[in-house]
């Protein structure tokens, strides 16, 4: 089993994830303001409409680059580890631990885990900013905007206010995300590769992780629709939200059970192109790094 994954030093995941993530936010972060403003409680054109989609590019940008290079330093590192372990703890050819996919949902989740330190705080700033909340007319005002909100539900809020606000469902959105996109990733992949002979190329895998990434955010819609309203904190009219359950209970309540999928277009559109830039990026970049090493 072990030898069946491949092995990408630390540093090249790294660097190469880092290097990925920009390429993405800076060329799909209309798309990604387009989703967040139709989810707002305000409706998509109180939030902001199509004006001044760019809102909030240096926040993601910030954040992009470290949470995408965490991601995959932890991924490409924790794959061949969870393969090694997993294959030392039963070596039955037909056992359930022979399953690559098993070993790929672990990595990504943990992957996942680690990325959403950085991503977490971002997208709270930048989701702020997408909505043209109060007090968020720069990136600087939002920040101190966020820092000086002391909640209760974020974790350290007597430290970092309200920037971990959300982290809960955010990471809850993202690991069943992943759960999905990186083994059908991989498997499109190898099964590429079977039927040409040889290793997918750069643009190949993009197109693998374009298909594996649109069903992923189309299947996690709803989770993103309620990390996005606790993360704007309040309903319209400006009575705050408890917590996931009290936004589910309430959205079904005041909304109707379609609100959940809210902004499934954009989503599914910009992490579909998204997937592709990012995984063509990426793969690009690592066979760059790996071949200079």
């Amino acid at each position: 089993m072990s030898a069946q994954e491949r092995h990408t030093p630390f540093l090249a995941s790294l660097l190469a994830g880092g290097l990925a993530g920009i390429s993405v936010d800076l060329t799909l972060f209309p798309i990604d303001t387009l989703k967040t403003r139709s989810q707002s409680p305000h409706g998509f054109l109180a939030a902001g409409g199509f004006r001044q989609v760019y809102r909030g590019v240096r926040a993601a940008a910030a954040g992009s680059a470290p949470s995408a290079a965490l991601f995959f330093g932890t991924y490409e590192t924790m794959k061949p580890v969870i393969a090694e372990l997993r294959g030392a703890a039963d070596d039955d050819e037909d056992s359930s631990s022979n399953n690559p996919a098993l070993t790929h949902m672990t990595a990504a989740s943990i992957g996942e885990a680690a990325a959403c330190l950085v991503r977490g705080p971002t997208e709270m700033v930048k989701s702020k900013m997408q909505t043209n909340a109060v007090g968020s007319s720069t990136l600087s005002s939002t920040l101190k905007m966020v820092l000086s909100e002391k909640d209760g539900r974020a974790f350290a809020s007597g430290i970092f206010g309200g920037l971990y606000r959300g982290y809960g469902i955010t990471l809850m959105r993202e690991v069943p995300f992943a759960f999905i996109q990186f083994p059908m990733y991989e498997r499109f992949k190898i099964e590429w590769g079977k039927i040409q002979g040889h290793d997918a190329s750069p643009l190949q895998a993009a197109a693998c992780g374009s298909f594996a990434g649109g069903i992923a955010a189309a299947v996690t819609t709803p989770l993103d629709v309620i990390k996005t309203r606790l993360m704007l904190g309040s309903d319209k009219a400006g009575v705050p939200y408890k917590g996931a359950r009290d936004v589910v209970q309430r959205l079904i309540n005041e909304e109707g059970s379609s609100v959940f999928l809210s902004g499934i277009q954009p989503r599914v559109m910009w992490i579909s192109i998204g997937g592709f830039v990012f995984f063509g990026a990426y793969e690009s970049y690592r066979s760059m790094l790996m071949s200079e090493s």
